[in-house]
């Protein structure tokens, strides 16, 4: 499995790089993402194009005790007693607090500089998102206690300090020689390393940077796309892709698993035993909505050189109604519990991560992706551009004005794909197909 780290502003140099083209507004919502991120690098005199990849690797059982259990519990907790203390860290005061730290606690002695190096670091950067938010008159989300069992992974920040890898293991200066179930070589420069615990066993992450790209054969075809409830995708062509509904499928057996753990008494064996079927039942349902979405990304980024797309804010989609007062002490019906069902549904389909992950494959194949504002996208005629409102119930798109019928998913794809052609500067378009929407 494959992710990418973090990146910088894409490239938009004159060297053929993947360009993603983003509206102002829509910028920071599409590119925030925990698990894909693209970034294309280059310069104008470059001929190699690359990017920035997460390769993940499952340890190999050995013999050997497991190197990560005692330091990811223990980061935790390194974590919580720095925040306790109300100490900030920053860039120029890290190296002494972590001398600190060591002096003040022992037990911490035998961890690698650079592992405690990563968690000052991230309790600086959650540090400063708490003022960040304070100081914008939002509310301040102060860090929660991080308890023995709720980290479960640790990072090396400078790849070959500490962490690095021989003759086809891992070797760490605190735990010796791991073996790892190698899928596939190690490509480009690695950065950080990263071993975490999922319910399955360890994993070995190498962030690596300079990974060449594998440019696809162009189809000289573009499209636009449109996510939805009743299907998972629709392409300007009229090609669905059916939603495969994983954890609708699995939700009494997700249901039933917890309500086994809760049976059984804290901190006893019979309640830890339990923990390791639900957690596997879980990672099971994720493992297969990104099976699916990087299957699909993978077809769409083979068909179609250009593919347009919309800038969704997942967040705000399946955002709880806000309660209203009745002003008699009770408060009004708002539709929460019918927008419960909605927002299961929109979590369940994952749009923002397959966007992350079809921009991601984009940029690998040397192809393009564009995210436009998908105001109105659906309520717009392709035909004709007037605006016909409908609620989200009706599925039809009908035009009172020039008559087209089709599908409500399909008609927004195609003004998807007319609002990234503006974006583009496409010549020779007709007036209904590069117009500007109204109230936009």
């Amino acid at each position: 499995m494959r992710q990418t780290a973090p990146p910088s502003q894409p490239s938009k140099s004159g060297t053929g790089l993947p360009v993603i083209v983003m509206p102002s507004g829509w910028r920071s919502a599409f590119w925030r993402s925990r698990n894909e991120w693209t970034s294309a690098t280059g310069n104008g005199n470059a001929s190699v194009e690359s990017v920035r990849t997460t390769s993940q690797e499952k340890r190999r059982p050995t013999p050997a005790p497991a190197p990560a259990p005692a330091p990811a519990r223990e980061l935790a907790r390194v974590l919580w007693r720095c925040r306790t203390r109300r100490t900030r860290y920053n860039t120029a005061l890290e190296q002494a607090a972590r001398k600190a730290l060591r002096a003040d606690l022992p037990e911490y002695a035998a961890l690698h500089s650079q592992v405690l190096h990563d968690v000052l670091a991230r309790l600086d950067t959650t540090s400063q998102a708490v003022f960040r938010r304070v100081a914008n008159g939002e509310q301040p989300g102060f860090p929660r206690f991080h308890g023995r069992d709720r980290d479960h992974a640790f990072t090396s920040k400078e790849y070959g300090n500490g962490a690095q890898l021989e003759n086809g293991s891992l070797v760490l200066a605190t735990s010796g020689h791991l073996a790892v179930r190698w899928s596939r070589p190690v490509e480009g420069t690695p950065k950080t390393l990263t071993i975490a615990r999922e319910a399955d066993g360890w994993y070995v992450c190498f962030s690596c940077a300079e990974v060449p790209i594998e440019p696809l054969p162009e189809t000289g075809r573009e499209t636009g796309s449109a996510v939805g409830r009743k299907v998972f995708l629709v392409t300007a062509d009229g090609h669905v892709v059916a939603t495969p509904r994983h954890y609708g499928t699995a939700e009494r057996a997700l249901k039933k698993a917890p309500q086994r753990v809760s049976r059984r008494t804290q901190g006893s064996k019979r309640r830890h035993k339990a923990v390791v079927p639900c957690a596997k039942k879980h990672q099971h349902v994720r493992r297969q909505r990104g099976d699916f979405q990087h299957k699909t990304a993978l077809a769409l980024v083979r068909a179609y050189d250009t593919i347009d797309v919309e800038a969704l804010q997942s967040t705000n989609l399946s955002r709880r109604p806000a309660p209203l007062s009745d002003r008699k002490g009770g408060s009004r019906r708002t539709g929460a519990s019918a927008k419960a069902g909605l927002n299961k549904s929109i979590h369940d389909a994952g749009w923002g991560h397959f966007l992350s992950i079809l921009t991601f494959k984009a940029a690998c194949a040397g192809k393009r992706v564009e995210a436009v504002n998908p105001a109105y996208t659906s309520q717009d005629c392709s035909g004709c551009g007037e605006r016909i409102h409908k609620s989200l119930s009706v599925r039809t798109h009908v035009c009172t004005h020039c008559g087209l019928v089709m599908d409500r998913d399909e008609n927004a794809a195609r003004n998807i794909q007319w609002r990234g052609q503006r974006l583009r500067g496409v010549p020779a378009l007709a007036g209904a197909m590069n117009r500007e929407p109204v109230g936009l």
